[in-house]
């Protein structure tokens, strides 16, 4: 039973990453497209990217679950 947990938790760690994996491409995309834009404030364009890199921080922990041993 423990073992099946850990599939389950193992899993949803893998769903969790890929969802924040998107995301994080979505907001790279965003930042790019919205960079060229003289009518987008610094402040948002600041805003987004660190949203990115709380992301990406986010998948890190998470890899890490998965794979303690892991250097990222």
């Amino acid at each position: 039973m423990r073992d099946h947990q850990h599939v389950i938790n193992a899993n949803t760690l893998r769903d969790r990453i890929l969802q924040l994996e998107s995301e994080h491409s979505g907001l790279d995309r965003l930042i790019d497209k919205v960079s060229d834009d003289p009518g987008i404030d610094d402040l948002e364009i600041k805003r987004l990217k660190k949203r990115k890199l709380k992301v990406k921080d986010t998948i890190i922990l998470l890899q890490l679950q998965l794979e303690p041993d892991a250097r990222a």
